[in-house]
């Protein structure tokens, strides 16, 4: 069994939504001086707020992007958020946002070392070219991520669309390496 257990940290939740209309984005500008937006150089609008501390892409299209929650509950917040403020400055958002979770990005310590090279042997869909990159890629198939593990025991995890699949993927993975004996404490 694992002498530790690994400390988890999601660094950032990147969240999709549709309002499913077209929305002018110079309007927004007009309204609210503070948001960064140049056509000329990349098609959307970066509504930020400060909490959640969160950026919020906003296309003509009515699609948004919203990336540096902490949590699924707050990129629902951040980009609630928006569409609230949007409103309140006198932009005609008619439909709820349509949010949904893209991408988790968390990393974890596992309280101890590992060793890649025979990790590398032992984890099936693992690649391991210490020359090109310093840690072990490994693509978990169940949850669906993809792990970036280090010989320091320290990782991050990446694909996950649930908090709690990151949480199982980590799990999951320092247990293997303990079952293999492939931690050292």
């Amino acid at each position: 069994m694992p002498q530790t257990t690994p400390l988890i940290s999601i660094e950032n939740v990147v969240a999709s939504a549709s309002v499913n209309q077209n929305i002018d984005l110079l309007e927004i500008q007009r309204i609210f001086p503070d948001v960064e937006y140049h056509p000329e150089q990349f098609p959307g609008l970066v509504f930020r707020l400060k909490s959640p501390k969160t950026a919020t892409l906003i296309f003509s299209s009515g699609k948004m992007v919203c990336t540096g929650a902490k949590s699924e509950d707050q990129a629902f917040k951040a980009v609630n958020t928006v569409v609230q403020k949007l409103r309140k400055g006198g932009i005609k958002v008619e439909n709820e946002a349509v949010i949904e979770i893209q991408n988790i990005v968390a990393s974890a310590s596992l309280g101890g070392r590992v060793k890649l090279e025979e990790a590398a042997l032992t984890l099936p869909r693992s690649m391991y070219e210490p020359e090109q990159f310093p840690g072990l890629i490994h693509r978990m198939l169940e949850p669906k991520t993809v792990i970036l593990l280090f010989a320091s025991g320290k990782l991050v995890c990446t694909g996950a669309k649930k908090e709690e699949e990151v949480y199982k993927a980590v799990n999951n993975l320092h247990v293997t390496l303990e079952n293999e004996s492939l931690m050292m404490y």
